[in-house]
């Protein structure tokens, strides 16, 4: 049974207390955490070798991974916390007695590091060395200042305009952040390297020797217990693992899942290639969207008005050229909706361009932004045909105002009316779809919202020259029937939730969410050659007519704003392009089975699973190659390099082997210093299909050993499946869906093999705030350490959170641990390390308190190992230190009020506990305990403490003395001043209408499972109507029975003993000096209610219950 919860104010103390302004006490962990390294380092505590026993059964093994780093920079302390709950639990496996295994290394693939080294190397050739930027130059600075902050207040009154409302003053983020608002690759290499040694950054594979060596010593100052011998980079530089990743996609191309084909990827021009999640600085996720581009064609302009000079020079223009037409361009993810067009917006002070489509000799009349997009896009796949002649390149013929453009006459395809105008909308965003939006107010809120402004204030209209024949002949045209909602749902909505204006944001993105996800669920379209059919099965069907008839086109977009390593908003780009082809049906159906199976995975969290259900049905085919880069180059065509996403899906099953290849100190793969003497040129695809693959025979011509084969094998079998892999929340999408995918056409046939389990968790705050550096509470790893030590911060990351929220990192819970950690340290060694043991009891002969707290050491042990099983750190934490303390306060205290020395053996037991089970979050203090005490070996390879079951019983003893002093604490306090006299009173006996209750309840109790039916409140209810005579008594048994509830469900059966089932009054009497004390009494006697001849008032007598003694004072 779990104790009370302990005091708020206990718990306060234990985990806020500040520490102390020297840094004595942090300085003596750090220096003791270094010793502790170097012993784990000559010991070789954490490497890990296939351990059999006589038999030749393997023992129990755990391989837990996390994502290698990316190494263009130090280690911070986002890092850490993740990294932690790895650490954490190949250490609590290794003390369960697991062959336990943590491997790591890092990662280089991909632009990163190629962009980072390309920008230093042309600020060198423009700058010189050291660079003179011309920022530093004071009037420079302060005119680009200047500049900056122009254009930020420009944007931000743009935004306003849009938006309705007021522009906000302010700095732009980046002159926040720098004063200068450019960054420079030197000024952040500046902050981690020597000045002098910069310009090798230069060359990109320089960061590759730099950086992951580092990563390597701040990663052991954490004590993260990592086999060293098996890390490595990738890419082409470390030949080992290029020949892994070859070998890989030649598995994967002759299975079939490496295709060829034109497909629509997220792209950078100023790169040329493909962008991926890590190429990216913003948008990590994001993927294309499809819309349908619906032509409007521009009619000649009908009401004189003066603007529209430019479109009339602009339509001769293209009839004198013999072109077809001009159309302005709006996207829609909603086609089937066109019937009931009734006209067209822009933004008034949107800027707009009219481009020149080769592919159809037509105008299209767009934003900028939009046709950069289109002229990367494919208009006939098929035949190669892009909508421009060069790719990335579009002709502007002219250049629009918003305004420009308003009250020009169109012809809408599908629409009813033969003529509709341009109108104005405010919230139109022009970093989303082409700027322009076609009008359906029968089933888009907005539209409807921004019509009736229009026609019901006339000086609104009048404001953008819109006169009322372009808006009052334009009525709702209904097309889709919804049950509930009528024929014009946009229409229903408004006026459900009284919406009158655009600005009523909240409701109209309610309206909008619930109009369009009901149209498209339950939709009838009820206009158009589809009428009848549901809007779900003919959206597609209106989409290929509008397109096979020239009304419309396919246009891709990014799902939301995706910015590249090299600072270019991407676009979409059909390209041809070699593709992994996830979500393949047989394919997707394995993974799925495999991750939806509590059997064969565990994701720990039901919300996880979900996020992993819907990442299967979202990830498609993948790009997985780029055209430069740093990485693996395609083993059958060798003009594209593989990308940073599609080299890291199995490389958990290269640390089986990296060893025999690399070896320790040998990141880079250096042929000279591989242990097993192995060439790259001898890894060919034979020799890893017989190490990786069933059904594979010993190559019979390699220069390896066939023993070293033979044994890159066997460990290989022995350490796979992965057991955990853990990471942040932000790859499941990407990484770890297509780990799994991978892993399942790899090993195709052994899904034995597939990973076990993924732990992932949300990303980390400092003090409540994002990690920023403008904020000041920026921590790189080894920042981290030294100002807390490593255990100190590992307490602390233990401490932040487990869930997929956000987790926080408190600086002050860092500093509480110094003091906690050194304190319990130097209370032990002068208690018990160093202290003379005739102040000790000793022996067999266990008093009340003594047992209380060795059965609260077992309990606390147990579910510390419950809370790390369940990768649970901040409740494993709370149980395996907190609680400890408090266990161990509350014995000191009450052995010293009772004037009884504490037992050398019950101390010891809650000592030799405490090392081991907070071990695995610090272990150096674990570490430098164990030694202290004189153990052998090491606490590292400590098993588990074994303790006997908690005793239940004694457990409700001990919270029986905890609550009646917490009970008797509160009626001192309320004593009138000059009481003296204290009385306890004890009853052994429940009045009958309570012992009727707890017979009840026992008739209701099922042994077997341990509870109650899931009636059993609502039974007490029917119970209590008809055996409780005085109706005024059902209230007191319901509250009663509640109550006794609890207790059953803490500890078990006993709690519903129509008697007290321990001897109160002796444990009472046992504790009578300890409860003065804590009390201040000078005395106090202890009284049983049956046969007490004292006149004890009804008031206070009514309250004394069996297990709930009372404080009479007098």
């Amino acid at each position: 049974m779990a104790p009370a919860a302990p005091p708020a104010a206990e718990m306060a103390n234990l985990s806020v207390s500040t520490a102390p302004k020297g840094t004595a006490k942090r300085d003596a962990l750090c220096a003791a955490e270094v010793e502790v390294q170097a012993m784990w380092e000559r010991e070789k505590a954490f490497e890990s070798n296939p351990c059999y026993d006589d038999g030749g059964s393997k023992k129990e093994k755990f391989i837990v991974t996390f994502p290698y780093p990316y190494s263009n920079g130090h280690l911070h302390l986002g890092h850490a916390f993740s990294l932690t709950k790895a650490v954490f639990r190949a250490q609590f496996e290794r003390n369960r007695g697991k062959n336990s295994l943590f491997p790591f290394a890092f990662h280089c693939t991909g632009m990163p590091i190629q962009a980072a080294a390309n920008k230093l190397k042309s600020e060198i050739e423009q700058y010189g060395v050291p660079p003179k930027f011309p920022e530093e130059d004071p009037e420079v600075r302060a005119q680009m200042e200047a500049e900056l902050a122009a254009a930020a207040k420009a944007k931000a009154e743009k935004d306003a305009v849009k938006a309705g409302g007021k522009a906000k003053g302010g700095k732009t983020k980046l002159i926040q952040k720098t004063g200068t608002g450019i960054v420079r690759q030197w000024n952040i290499l500046k902050r981690m390297v020597p000045e002098e040694e910069i310009p090798k950054f230069a060359d990109p594979i320089y960061w590759l020797m730099h950086f992951p060596p580092i990563g390597v010593d701040h990663m052991k100052r954490f004590g993260s217990g990592v086999d060293w011998r098996r890390a490595f980079i990738t890419t082409s530089v470390n030949g080992y693992y290029d020949a892994f990743i070859r070998w890989q996609f030649n598995v994967l191309k002759q299975k079939g899942k490496v295709l060829f084909g034109k497909r629509n990827n997220v792209y950078s021009l100023v790169d040329g290639q493909v962008c991926a999640d890590h190429d990216r600085s913003e948008g990590e996720g994001v993927g294309p969207q499809e819309y349908v581009l619906i032509k409007l064609k521009v009619l000649a302009p009908d009401h004189g008005q003066e603007r529209h000079g430019k479109m009339e020079k602009l339509l001769k223009r293209v009839e004198d050229e013999g072109k077809k037409g001009v159309y302005l361009v709006p996207a829609t993810l909603r086609p089937e909706t066109m019937y009931g067009q009734t006209n067209c917006f822009v933004l008034p002070t949107g800027e707009y361009g009219a481009y020149y489509i080769d592919a159809t000799d037509e105008v299209f009349i767009m934003s900028a932004r939009s046709a950069r997009g289109l002229s990367c896009q494919a208009y006939d796949a098929a035949n190669d045909v892009y909508f421009t002649k060069e790719f990335g390149k579009i002709e502007c013929l002219e250049t629009f105002t918003g305004d420009e453009l308003l009250g020009l006459p169109l012809k809408a395809p599908n629409s009813t009316y033969e003529k509709v105008y341009t109108l104005p909308l405010l919230t139109i965003s022009m970093g989303k779809g082409t700027g322009v939006v076609t009008s359906v107010p029968s089933d888009a809120p907005d539209d409807y919202v921004a019509l009736q402004a229009l026609k019901d204030k006339p000086d609104f209209a009048a404001k953008y020259d819109i006169t009322p024949d372009m808006v009052e002949p334009f009525e709702v045209v209904p097309i889709i029937s919804i049950e509930g909602y009528g024929d014009a749902s946009a229409v229903y909505m408004c006026e459900k939730l009284k919406i009158t204006s655009f600005n009523d944001k909240s409701k109209l993105a309610q309206a909008k969410d619930e109009t369009y996800l009901k149209g498209f669920t339950i939709g009838v379209m009820t206009y158009g050659p589809h009428a009848g059919k549901k809007v779900s099965e003919a959206k597609q069907l209106i989409r290929d007519e509008m397109i096979a008839a020239g009304q419309a086109h396919l246009y891709f977009e990014p799902e939301s704003k995706v910015v590249s390593r090299t600072n270019d908003e991407c676009v979409v780009a059909s390209t041809d392009q070699w593709y992994l082809a996830y979500g393949e049906d047989s394919w997707c159906s394995a993974v799925k089975k495999h991750v939806l199976d509590g059997e064969t995975f565990n994701a720990f969290h039901e919300s996880t699973l979900e996020k992993y259900d819907q990442s299967l049905n979202w990830l498609k085919e993948w790009a997985c190659t780029r055209q430069f880069g740093l990485g693996t180059n395609l083993p059958w065509d060798k003009e594209w390099v593989i990308e940073s996403l599609s080299d890291s899906t199995i490389y958990m099953s290269y640390y089986t082997i990296a060893h025999y290849l690399q070896g320790e100190n040998n990141l880079n793969g250096d042929e000279s210093l591989s242990p097993e003497n192995i060439k790259v040129a001898d890894l060919t695809d034979d020799v890893f299909n017989f190490i990786y693959r069933k059904g594979f025979s010993l190559p019979s011509n390699s220069a390896i050993p066939s023993e070293t084969l033979e044994k890159m094998r066997a460990e290989f079998r022995y350490w796979y499946p992965m057991d955990l892999r853990v990471s942040g929340k932000d790859l499941i999408p990407n990484h770890l869906t297509m780990a799994l995918y991978n892993h399942a056409a790899i090993w195709e046939d052994e899904p034995e093999l597939w990973p076990r389990g993924y732990y992932t968790n949300g990303f980390v705050m400092v003090d409540a705030e994002k990690m920023s550096k403008s904020k000041g509470n920026f921590l790189t790893l080894l920042e981290t350490i030294n100002l807390y030590s490593a255990d100190a911060t590992r307490f602390a990351c233990a401490d932040a959170g487990d869930s997929l929220d956000d987790a926080n990192f408190e600086r002050a819970t860092a500093n509480a641990a110094i003091v906690s950690l050194s304190n319990e340290s130097a209370w032990i060694k002068e208690n018990l390390i160093d202290a003379d043991k005739a102040t000790m009891r000793s022996g067999d002969d266990l008093n009340f308190m003594d047992k209380v707290f060795q059965n609260e050491t077992n309990r606390l042990v147990k579910a510390t190992e419950e809370s790390f099983e369940g990768m649970m750190y901040k409740e494993g934490l709370n149980k395996g230190w907190f609680e400890m303390m408090i266990a161990r306060n509350e014995y000191r205290a009450w052995c010293q009020d009772s004037g009884i020395a504490m037992h050398e053996g019950v101390v010891r037991h809650w000592v030799e506990s405490l090392a081991i089970i907070i071990c695995p979050i610090c272990p150096h203090w674990s570490e430098t305990l164990w030694k202290d005490l004189g153990k052998e070996g090491l606490a590292v390879r400590a098993p588990w403490p074994t303790v006997d079951e908690e005793d239940k019983l004694l457990s409700r003893q001990a919270k029986f003395l905890r609550d009646a002093l917490k009970n008797f604490r509160n009626s001192a306090g309320k004593a009138k001043k000059g009481w003296k006299e204290a009385t306890i009173l004890v009853a052994d006996d429940y009045p009958q209408w309570k012992v009727d209750a707890l017979l009840w309840m026992q008739s209701q109790y099922d042994v077997a499972s341990g509870s109650f039916p899931a009636t059993f409140m609502k039974d007490l209810k029917t119970w209590s109507a008809t055996n409780v005579t005085d109706k005024k008594q059902v209230k007191f048994v319901m509250q009663f029975v509640s109550f006794m509830k609890k207790e059953v469900e803490d500890c078990g059966e006993t709690g519903m003993d129509t008697k007290c089932p321990f001897d109160q009054l002796g444990i009472l009497s046992e504790s009578i000096a300890y409860i003065k004390s804590q009390l201040n009494l000078e005395d106090a006697n202890i009284v049983q209610m049956e046969g007490c001849d004292l006149a004890v008032p009804d008031k206070v007598a009514q309250n004394v219950t069996p297990g709930k003694p009372t404080l009479w004072m007098r």
